[in-house]
Parts: C-alpha cells; sequence; structure tokens
C-alpha cells in the first residue's frame, strides 16, 4: 500500500470515528432531561404530557417560583423536582424543605377545565401519606397561602394522599390560570413528584 493512500485511509477512519463520536454525545444529550432551575431547585417535564416554557423565582414567599407550563390534554401528568439542599444541609440543622410555587397552566388541551387537581408523590405513582413529611404544608397555617387566579375554591386532603383540588372556574382552550401553594418536606428527599391533573366536564 502507497504512502499516500495510506494517509487516506487514516484520515478516512478519523473522520469516520469523530462522527460516532458526535451520533452518540448527541444520543446521550438527547436522554437526559432539560432542568428549569430556580432557587436550589430544578424542574422537568422529562415523563411527558406537558411542557415547561419558563420559570423565574427563588422559592420564598415574596419571590415564589413561577412555573409556566402547557398542557396539550386534559391528562394527568407529572412534574419532576430535584434539589441537592438535601445533600449540602448540616445534619445538625433542620433539613426540611419549605418553598412557595406558583404554577401557570396554559390550557392547550381544546377542552374547558372547571377543576385541577395536584398530588405530591416521594415515589412515583405512590400516594404520599401524611407521615412520609411531604406535604401541601399540613402542619401550618396555609391562609392566603394557597390561591389562584380562574378558581375561587380549594379542597386540600392528607390521606390517603397528598392533594389540592382548585374549582369554582372555567379555563377555556388557550386561556391560562396560575395556582400557588407551599410546599414542605420534613424528611426531604432529592427527587419527588407533582402530579398535575386538569379536569374537564363529564359527558
Amino acid at each position: 500500500m502507497t504512502r499516500p493512500r495510506a494517509i487516506w485511509m487514516l484520515k478516512g477512519l478519523l473522520a469516520a470515528a469523530l462522527l460516532f463520536a458526535a451520533a452518540v454525545s448527541t444520543a446521550i444529550a438527547a436522554e437526559e432531561p432539560e432542568l428549569w432551575a430556580a432557587g436550589p431547585y430544578s424542574f422537568s417535564d422529562e415523563l411527558g404530557g406537558f411542557t415547561i416554557r419558563s420559570i423565574s423565582g427563588t422559592g420564598t414567599l415574596k419571590d415564589p417560583i413561577i412555573l409556566t407550563e402547557e398542557f396539550p390534554s386534559a391528562t394527568p401528568t407529572t412534574l419532576v423536582i430535584r434539589t441537592d439542599r438535601v445533600a449540602l444541609a448540616n445534619p445538625s440543622e433542620d433539613a426540611g424543605i419549605l418553598f412557595y410555587l406558583q404554577v401557570r397552566a396554559i390550557n392547550g388541551s381544546g377542552h374547558p377545565w372547571i377543576e385541577f387537581e395536584f398530588e405530591l408523590q416521594e415515589q412515583l405513582n405512590v400516594p404520599s401519606d401524611y407521615g412520609d413529611g411531604l406535604s401541601f404544608y399540613q402542619p401550618g397555617d396555609k391562609t392566603d397561602l394557597v390561591k389562584s387566579r380562574g378558581f375561587a375554591h380549594y379542597s386540600d386532603d392528607f390521606e390517603p394522599y397528598d392533594r389540592l383540588v382548585f374549582s369554582g372556574g372555567k379555563l377555556d382552550p388557550g386561556q391560562n390560570a396560575t395556582f400557588q401553594f407551599p410546599i414542605a418536606d420534613f424528611t426531604p428527599k432529592r427527587v419527588f413528584y407533582l402530579v398535575q391533573d386538569p379536569r374537564i366536564p363529564s359527558s
């Protein structure tokens, strides 16, 4: 084999290797969820069914985390919430989590919504009960902490799950509503879940 031909083949192999590496890198990046960070928390729509559009805020009462989400259908979806605050906490101090979240929900489903339900879960698809420490701030006074623009009433349950149901309103397709509430986890986990369920009128 002549030297020019060997060099040409070597260049071809190198180019193929670079293309393969780029393809692998792209595939890995595509599998990694996009994390929307605010304060010490991150949020992801990786489980599908809705799309996060924007995020802002730090999670305090005066500066709640504002998460804008678009829902293309009226079916339950799950928001993944992560924090490294647990790992960074001093074991001698209270490592509990308390933050304030405002969900701005865009109705892209083509159907009117008459209720909107939120459910917390420490384990995916497993109801969060009274004793696991995760709740919509169940031991505290929630006066003026739970509110909505678009729905006049709410009810909350602590057993056998932690749920907030907003009612007393109607959200037509293309419109948006806001839901604000505290989330507390006094036995904190790095990852937990918020199930979101827009409800349409029964036929």
